[in-house]
């Protein structure tokens, strides 16, 4: 039996090994990228058993390889004070706060005289998927006003309130206590709670964000956070997985009128044809087995990154 290779505990990684962990390809498809001349470590040619080590720089096609960053997400229980931005000026400003090692930024907005929930990544696909009105992701809150709640402010605020931004969706409204009720929006305008309540003579004196579609905050101590499990990132991608992260996704379509004089064969009534059929070749001989070639992946790495 041959005698076993020895872990390299000098901290490098194989070369093919450093390719596939940017999510480009995989560990054999790298390999045939050296093979094929289109690696280079330090502006030298790489050969298959290369070794990188930090500080190197790898390329392939001549385009620096960039290594793939794990999104990571996080559940904060924002304290009232903490304002819900990235701006450095603003000294009451989120990121200070939680003074993460890695950057991140918050996903939407608690408004700085509220507390509660709000998600914070380093995932920016993953932003407007979650902020777009159109996507219709449901936001938990319980709110406390100086007013006792009745049966008919209940009922209007379900219904919707005429609010300076427009009219509000129907939500999902149930009183909690005397002065306390507990409301599940789809949309994210400013201080839209704080505004339909001031709509119906009602002040509020205390929110608090306790649920994010499928991440709830729970017992977590206000000031604090973590990090989201397994379990709530898969759902949260799920629940994403079919949202429009463009702006389209905040408007609402309105229904085309129909036109009565539309002819058929239009646009509206558009027919699928048949491909025609390509006349039948005669076979040729086999051609002698060549030489089998590395596969190369199609495209180069410039185009993967500008796709990405």
């Amino acid at each position: 039996m041959p005698p076993r290779k020895k872990p390299v505990s000098d901290g490098s990684v194989s070369l093919n090994k450093h390719i596939s962990d940017t999510g480009f390809c995989s560990r054999r498809e790298a390999d045939d990228y050296i093979l094929q001349g289109r690696v280079t470590i330090n502006d030298e040619l790489a050969v298959p058993g290369n070794r990188v080590y930090e500080g190197d720089v790898v390329e392939l096609d001549g385009e620096p390889l960039v290594k793939k960053v794990k999104p990571f997400y996080i559940a904060f229980n924002k304290p009232k004070g903490v304002t819900s931005t990235t701006d450095e000026k603003d000294k009451t400003n989120i990121i200070a706060y939680i003074n993460h090692p890695k950057r991140i930024f918050p996903i939407g907005r608690l408004d700085k005289d509220s507390e509660g929930l709000i998600f914070l990544t380093n995932d920016g696909n993953i932003v407007n998927k979650i902020l777009r009105a159109g996507n219709n992701h449901e936001k938990e809150y319980i709110v406390a006003t100086e007013q006792p709640i009745t049966p008919e402010f209940i009922q209007s605020m379900s219904a919707g309130v005429r609010i300076p931004d427009g009219k509000t969706k129907p939500c999902k409204v149930k009183q909690e206590a005397k002065n306390m009720f507990r409301i599940t929006l789809t949309q994210g305008l400013n201080r839209q709670i704080r505004k339909m309540a001031g709509a119906l003579d009602y002040r509020v004196v205390k929110l608090k964000r306790v649920r994010i579609m499928n991440v709830h905050l729970g017992n977590l101590p206000v000031g604090h956070w973590r990090y989201l499990t397994d379990e709530e990132v898969k759902g949260l991608l799920e629940l994403t997985a079919q949202s429009n992260a463009t702006e389209v996704a905040s408007r609402q379509r309105a229904p085309r009128p129909k036109s009565a004089d539309k002819k058929p064969g239009g646009s509206q009534a558009a027919e699928t044809k048949a491909a025609p059929k390509k006349k039948a070749t005669p076979t040729k001989a086999a051609a002698p087995a060549r030489e089998e070639k590395p596969k190369a992946k199609k495209g180069t790495y410039k185009d993967y990154r500008r796709k990405k």
